[in-house]
């Protein structure tokens, strides 16, 4: 059986044309985009044309977008940037008990330096109260960083609504946008986002490279420190190469955006219905109605998690049981304990799927049918 990858949502193939951009970069443009002869003066206007790329995909002005190193970066450069800059004026954050592991711990590190944090709960859907982010709001309150989409489940977070919550409160609004860019039409204008994080290797981009989108006129201060690059807010020379193959990956995913949704829901709908007809119980964590079309969680119940990895890999489909940096980990899913509770059978009897480029109905219609047979030789042994 061929090797089937369905575990994009933890990181992403680079598409060749991608590949081909930073290939063609690495043989012909090393200077460094500082150096004011034309060896750096070409490097500078590969960078300055992908910072414009970055920017129209979200609506933003090309002054807006600071590379980043990924998305972790971006996450501390908005979340501990925003809150140092601003300790005059509150120290107050407010997230959720669901986001990944580069806002938690960079609100837990705010929290040692004398900062509060208010963690707000889920439902069972994975999605925030708005009444309960309304009732934390207090004048003291800086900054509220509520990812887009999550990454184990795919519950898309009312992201609408709480721009419009908090246009009239002072606090800044922070989206870690990573698994929702490229397959959800994002307009920070619309939205009423201040800073919005991405990471290239989630949207079949390089690895090492992503972007900050900082609203004009919001005071953040820089976590690195050197050089005046990124307008001073993101010290160090530029990954040119992995700049431009980002900024080709995004090219790619707005031209790309609205037949990968749809693919990504017939495959859904597929591997559904494949289980239904091998009639193998199941049920789908999170919202089915208000999801990212990549994402697919599924609970087997009388399954552990652990063998099914196992024995997907040997069958060679690659899955996951949630977050990647928590892989290998026998730690649960901190967003299925937020989601049902510390003693749910669910967080020791889910997986994840998730889809992406290279993926086709036949790779679909094989996992399914595999994973079907593997729940029922595991559940009979019981």
């Amino acid at each position: 059986m061929e090797p089937i990858y369905l575990d994009h949502a933890a990181t992403s193939p680079m598409h060749p044309l991608v590949v081909e951009s930073m290939v063609e970069v690495m043989n012909d443009t090393f200077g460094n985009p500082s150096s004011i002869h034309s060896f750096g003066r070409k490097s500078r206007h590969l960078v300055d044309e992908a910072r414009s790329i970055a920017a129209r995909s979200i609506g933003a002005q090309e002054n807006e977008i600071v590379f980043t190193s990924g998305g972790t970066e971006a996450d501390n450069l908005a979340i501990i940037g925003a809150a140092r800059a601003n300790a005059t004026r509150g120290k107050h954050i407010i997230t959720t008990t669901v986001e990944h592991h580069a806002v938690l711990h960079a609100c837990e590190q705010l929290e040692r330096e004398g900062f509060t944090v208010t963690y707000l709960p889920v439902n069972d859907k994975g999605v925030i109260s708005l009444t309960d982010l309304k009732k934390a709001l207090t004048n003291e309150t800086i900054l509220v960083t509520i990812m887009y989409g999550n990454n184990e489940v795919g519950s898309i977070q009312p992201i609408h609504e709480i721009g419009e919550l908090l246009k009239d409160h002072p606090a800044y609004f922070h989206t870690d946008a990573v698994q929702a860019f490229g397959l959800v039409n994002i307009n920070v204008q619309d939205l009423k986002i201040d800073f919005l994080s991405m990471s290239g290797h989630k949207i079949n981009g390089p690895k090492g490279v992503g972007f900050l989108y900082a609203r004009t006129g919001i005071s953040f201060l820089p976590q690195t420190f050197g050089g005046e690059q990124e307008r001073k807010r993101r010290a160090g020379t530029e990954n040119v190469p992995g700049i431009v193959g980002l900024a080709k990956a995004i090219q790619l995913s707005m031209e790309e955006s609205e037949g990968k949704q749809k693919q990504f829901e017939s495959f859904k709908q597929e591997m559904t219905r494949i289980w239904n007809e091998e009639e193998v119980p199941f049920t789908i964590n999170g919202s089915e109605s208000h999801s990212l079309p990549h994402v697919l969680n599924v609970h087997f119940p009388g399954t552990n998690v652990e063998s099914m990895l196992v024995n997907l890999d040997l069958a060679g489909i690659s899955v996951s049981s949630g977050s990647a940096c928590t892989a290998g980990s026998i730690d649960p899913s901190h967003v299925l304990v937020a989601m049902f509770g510390s003693d749910s059978e669910k967080i020791a009897s889910s997986i994840r799927f998730s889809f992406g480029y290279g993926n086709d109905m036949e790779q679909i219609q094989k996992a399914a049918r595999e994973t079907a047979k593997i729940v029922k030789r595991l559940t009979t042994r019981k």
